[in-house]
């Protein structure tokens, strides 16, 4: 496994001179490289962040501390919650989870980064609470603070740099006013975001059923 998220990216150069297009190859990946430069050079944000989705069987399933999501949630200038989170023996890049678990270690944490990726997309923080009602309670989601990844994070290795810069700009405020980036959009309310009152009695009613 490549120790850097950049070191995916770099295979491009392996495929340019088996193509013989080292040149294109080469221009690719310092594009990518002068993202994670412009991302770095920015003051880190210091902001925690939890990155998972829900599986169908309703465990929650996290990135595994170190991989290289993670670090480059950190690379963005983001602090990932979970600091051993995993074995790092293993090459399993997720852990599972049961979500009274999740909920002591991820429930302050400033962004949500839902992995719609492999957990299915979704559009509204009304369906991510389908998942789970619990996450109601989540800092993140009642700050609107709730980005997911596209659907073809995963395909696009040659374009870690700007991911990152994606993950930059929302650690940063910077993207507080946009609800798309490359390869994140922001999930928003069907409604108006319920007030807290209006959350304690939801989540008071679907415990009593």
């Amino acid at each position: 496994m490549e120790p850097h998220p950049l070191g995916r990216t770099e295979w491009i150069k392996l495929y340019g001179a088996l193509l013989n297009k080292e040149d294109i190859a080469d221009a690719l990946f310092a594009e990518q490289v002068e993202y994670l430069n412009e991302a770095m050079g920015a003051e880190s944000s210091g902001k925690t962040v939890v990155f998972f989705h829900i599986s169908s069987s309703g465990y929650v399933v996290a990135r595994k501390s170190g991989d290289y999501v993670t670090k480059m949630l950190e690379l963005a200038g983001g602090r990932y919650v979970f600091d051993d989170l995993g074995d790092p023996e293993t090459r399993t890049s997720t852990v599972t989870i049961e979500m009274e678990k999740f909920f002591a270690t991820a429930k302050d944490a400033d962004y949500i980064i839902y992995n719609s990726t492999i957990g299915g997309e979704i559009k509204t923080i009304d369906e991510l609470l389908a998942k789970n009602e619990l996450l109601a309670e989540f800092t993140a989601v009642q700050n609107g603070n709730v980005w997911c990844t596209s659907e073809n994070m995963y395909q696009e290795t040659t374009q870690l740099g700007q991911m990152i810069q994606s993950f930059q700009k929302v650690f940063s405020g910077e993207a507080d006013e946009l609800d798309e980036l490359p390869y994140l959009y922001r999930l928003q309310w069907t409604t108006a975001a319920p007030s807290k009152e209006e959350r304690q009695f939801c989540l008071i009613t679907l415990k009593t059923f």
